[in-house]
């Protein structure tokens, strides 16, 4: 039965790498529709792979196109874990978020994460993240390529509202092309605003009063007061329209195309959480979440939503995508909500990032995917890799602190000790604790 049902997905994988365009060794890159066509293999099935780029939906689309409900349900239990007991339920989207999602053309998701009784009354919030693919071209007005991108998110916010979210994140740099690649300061650095004053600072507060809901803006920001200085930075805004703090990405690559230190550096504004109506939030920005002190550090502040907004692209780090966010919820007895952006932004001009490969326009394909992740090592599942979206969870933050006191993860470090040995580590005369075989 299952090899019956796996047949036309895996005439398409037996392409090979002819199909298969890797710029980087060590995961998926996608398929290119027009090569599979040349190739000979059998079509693309519709359902699966998106029309237009040769994209894979998702892996969750499979899973429900092919495999029966009794081994799909067995096979989701191990992949998304269980909250309460049972998968993280899925809700009915409200009929009027449904209809500006589907007049908009994106996705709209909304699940249910559970906790038990304790003797206090729920903390039930809604908090979501949004995805999605840049509209104009990236040769048009710097003004022209902002403005798209804002009418855009205002109809998220819509969306989001109309399904009773009180907290949304947007995707890293939601306001521009993810340029860094280049290597050019202009144009990309005009995107740059005041995290004060900016044009989108000043949406998302309209937004945010409007709708009484808490926004999580990450923008390009420029540092008037310090000389004009660019940092990657995520401007919290609160459900009263007024702008609550800001902070700064701790981590910036080095690696593939990343090359973002041309335009700024890690930042100086710690490991911040900002305490809403709605819950206490963080954001560990995109490469942040490859460092598990990063993670540690928000929850050690208090944090009980962490949000990772994020811009990466399937060949670099798609296999640890759906790892690193739960690993950090579970560790840490947080809510993580992981956003990526989707689509293949191509540039004017060629450009090479030191790694032996042929000069190209774009960066390769932003996988999207985003999820959300309890602390009980449940998940949601994920929105789609191709096409833009809204990702919404109903949560109960007394959940936090059940498994803290189930796991005792807290109680059990060894903080003490491990910041006497990061102490010695950064030492000049630092000597590793190695025990060496006498025998060698």
């Amino acid at each position: 039965m299952l090899t019956r049902v796996w047949r036309p997905v895996a005439s398409v994988l037996r392409a090979g790498p002819s199909v298969v365009q890797a710029r980087f060794s060590g995961g998926y890159d996608g398929f290119d529709a027009k090569k599979t066509k040349r190739a000979g293999t059998s079509p693309i099935p519709s359902e699966l792979f998106d029309s237009k780029s040769g994209e894979l939906h998702s892996v969750e689309r499979v899973l429900d196109t092919y495999v029966p409900e009794a081994e799909r349900t067995a096979v989701k239990k191990i992949l998304f874990g269980l909250n309460q007991g049972k998968l993280v339920e899925k809700l009915e989207i409200p009929s009027a978020a449904a209809k500006i999602a589907k007049d908009n053309d994106f996705d709209i998701t909304l699940s249910k994460f559970e906790a038990g009784p304790d003797g206090r009354p729920p903390r039930v919030v809604r908090f979501g993240v949004t995805q999605n693919c840049i509209i104009e071209p990236t040769d048009a007005p710097i003004e022209q390529q902002y403005k798209a991108l804002e009418a855009k998110h205002e109809k998220f916010v819509e969306g989001a509202a109309a399904a009773g979210c009180n907290v949304i994140c947007f995707q890293e740099a939601w306001t521009m092309p993810f340029a860094f690649c280049t290597r050019e300061k202009l144009p990309w650095s005009e995107f740059a605003e005041c995290a004060q004053t900016g044009p989108s600072v000043k949406a998302c507060q309209r937004w945010a009063l409007k709708h009484n809901m808490v926004i999580v803006s990450p923008i390009l920001e420029r540092d008037i007061a310090h000389g004009g200085t660019l940092w990657n930075t995520a401007v919290v805004i609160g459900n009263n329209g007024n702008i609550i703090g800001k902070h700064r990405k701790n981590h910036i690559p080095r690696v593939g195309d990343f090359n973002e230190s041309t335009y700024y550096m890690e930042g100086n504004t710690g490991w911040p959480v900002f305490e809403t109506q709605f819950g206490k939030l963080a954001i560990n920005i995109c490469y942040g979440r490859h460092h598990p002190l990063n993670w540690m550090t928000f929850g050690l502040n208090g944090a009980e939503i962490v949000f990772n907004p994020s811009a990466t692209v399937g060949a670099l780090s798609e296999p640890m995508w759906p790892i690193e966010a739960r690993c950090a919820a579970i560790a840490n007895n947080y809510f993580v909500a992981g956003n990526n952006r989707v689509g293949t932004e191509t540039f004017p001009n060629e450009f090479t990032s030191g790694n032996k490969q042929p000069a190209h326009k774009d960066f390769g394909h932003f996988y999207g995917s985003s999820y959300i992740a309890g602390p009980d090592s449940s998940r949601a599942e994920g929105l789609s890799r191709v096409r833009d979206g809204i990702a919404i969870a109903e949560a109960d933050l007394n959940l936090c602190r059940q498994v803290k006191d189930t796991w005792v993860f807290q109680m059990t470090a060894r903080h003490a000790d491990y910041a006497d040995n990061l102490a010695d580590y950064v030492s000049m005369d630092f000597e590793p604790q190695v025990i060496r075989d006498p025998t060698l």
